[in-house]
């Protein structure tokens, strides 16, 4: 038995579960970025472990001494970098009931309620997105889902079940070539401003992945596609899979799935669709249409922990052909063999990702979705998308500053003139730790990505984040600040009486020549 009883236990959860209240409802007084410099924690820590045990309560003393300053707060509203990784207290519930029960789910005699609930929760999120129904496991086809960890790991598992695949179908057609052969000639596609996990799952995958150019706005289109198939097939390569991207990691932009995917599937190359955090927006009926062509994939995924407040990990994995991944991953040994194998509604799990344990992710996705509902996570979205509508506002007001692009939750901005002013002022404003923002590149120029994050953002953290911006870019560039708030303010809320307020001065000036001129008389 552990050291720690079921008593102190209880103590030391009460204690935890304080603190996590605590910490999240004050996380605005924080500075979002840490103050420490690498190696902190070494200076801290003993170099091993000590003999005897520790009370909790010290342990709980150190973890707010030595834990606490070394954390970046990707929870405060105050946090615009990256995409979010939001979480809700649902959401930790959830997390701590799977935790105490410690099952590990890979297949469905493990703990039935966990497959189960798994298969349910797909069917739900997929109705929630307005998937295709070929996709869900309530529909006659072979369709279902899978939570996996992260995005990653549903690319890599996309681009392996692609890969074994596609190896399959080629020693039939090509007998004349080896295994080796044809592993050797694979090569995968997707744009150039695709995530950094799909390059890497070619790296992992052995299969040469070419990044393909978006177009001026982001997007990778179906000619720049055909085009690089079309020269690689001709060079004897064989095309396997294209990964196409909802929601670029750099400026939120969404690949012509339309125009890339009667291409694949009339060629037998893979479509997936990585949409970690556009596909949340999905659930709204206005933004459906960046899924057009979403029915000729064969697999995709969306992150439940950007945007759909599961904290993570937990992202959503669909297939068109469930059988097409559990062909390729299945390694099926007597100890894991159990008398209700290949039940539609009872999946073996571990035949559809990477590693054989899994967790119990399931729980905190039911126990969020039915604390939420679908139009409270509806009406969540839709007011991250007004804040983030309310900032390209403020930026726009502001001539010194542009406005790049503006997607979902997210604007990308710059300080006008050369690249240097705007990494100057990023650069001051990270220096500071008020707010945290990261840098992208768009159409040649660098640009300020400004994200909706944090666990409950509001209008006046909008205010505030501008506030930093605005004031920031007044030091930088050397403006009275008094007089441009005040001009800007004017001009904004009330531009006729900035009209007048010029009449005035025009006037004021008119008189103090006349003055002027009257004394020169004189």
């Amino acid at each position: 038995m552990a050291n720690m009883d079921i008593n102190e236990f209880r103590e030391f959860g009460r204690a935890a579960i304080d603190f996590v209240a605590d910490y999240l409802e004050n996380i605005r007084d924080r500075d979002v970025l840490p103050s420490v410099e690498p190696g902190y924690l070494h200076d801290l820590l003993p170099g091993e472990l000590q003999n005897e045990p520790e009370d909790w309560k010290t342990i709980m003393e150190d973890f707010k001494r030595c834990i606490l300053p070394g954390l970046t707060h990707w929870q405060s509203p105050h946090f615009h970098a990256f995409y979010p990784s939001q979480t809700s207290y649902s959401s930790i519930v959830g997390e701590t009931l799977a935790a105490g029960l410690g099952v590990v789910g890979f297949s469905w005699i493990c703990s039935p309620v966990c497959t189960e609930l798994e298969v349910i929760m797909m069917n739900w999120l997929g109705q929630l997105l307005n998937l295709p129904k070929a996709f869900l496991n309530c529909d006659e086809g072979n369709g279902g889902g899978i939570i996996q960890g992260s995005a990653s790991e549903s690319i890599l598992v996309a681009v392996l079940a692609a890969r074994e695949q596609a190896v399959r179908r080629l020693r039939t057609q090509h007998p004349e070539l080896t295994e080796a052969d044809i592993r050797g000639r694979l090569v995968a596609y997707t744009s150039d401003q695709s995530n950094s996990a799909v390059e890497k799952s070619g790296i992992l995958g052995a299969i040469k992945m070419r990044l393909l150019p978006a177009d001026e706005t982001g997007i990778l289109r179906g000619s720049t596609f055909i085009q690089a198939v079309e020269e690689d097939v001709a060079k004897g390569l064989f095309p396997v899979i294209c990964v196409a991207t909802l929601g670029t990691t750099g400026t939120c932009a969404y690949d012509n799935l339309a125009e890339i995917g009667p291409y694949c599937n009339e060629h037998n190359i893979w479509l997936h669709i990585d949409a970690a955090y556009a596909g949340a927006a999905l659930c709204l009926p206005e933004y459906t249409h960046i899924m057009k062509g979403a029915e000729l994939a064969d697999s995709l995924n969306f992150n439940l922990h950007k945007w759909m407040f599961v904290n993570f990990d937990c992202c959503a994995m669909w297939f068109k052909d469930a059988g097409s991944v559990t062909q390729s991953f299945s390694v099926d040994r007597i100890y894991l063999q159990h008398q209700f194998q290949g039940h539609s509604k009872a999946p073996d799990y571990r035949h559809w990702q990477i590693q054989l344990g899994r967790r119990f992710r399931s729980l905190k996705v039911w126990i969020t979705l039915r604390t939420m509902g679908a139009e409270k996570i509806r009406s969540l979205i839709r007011f991250h998308i007004q804040l983030a509508n309310r900032f390209e506002e403020y930026v726009r007001t502001d001539d010194r500053f542009e406005v790049l692009c503006s997607t979902l939750a997210l604007v990308c901005f710059r300080l006008k003139g050369d690249d240097a002013r705007s990494k100057q002022l990023l650069e001051n404003i990270t220096k500071r730790k008020k707010i945290f923002m990261i840098p992208a590149t768009y159409q040649g120029k660098f640009i300020i990505r400004f994200m909706i994050c944090g666990i409950d953002p509001q209008m006046h953290d909008i205010e505030y984040a501008w506030e930093e911006v605005r004031s920031q870019a007044d030091l930088l560039l050397g403006v009275d600040e008094n007089r441009n708030v005040a001009k800007q303010a004017i001009e904004r809320v009330e531009p006729k009486l900035y009209e007048k307020s010029s009449e005035i001065g025009k006037i004021t000036e008119s008189l103090t020549g006349m003055v002027i001129s009257s004394e020169k008389g004189q």
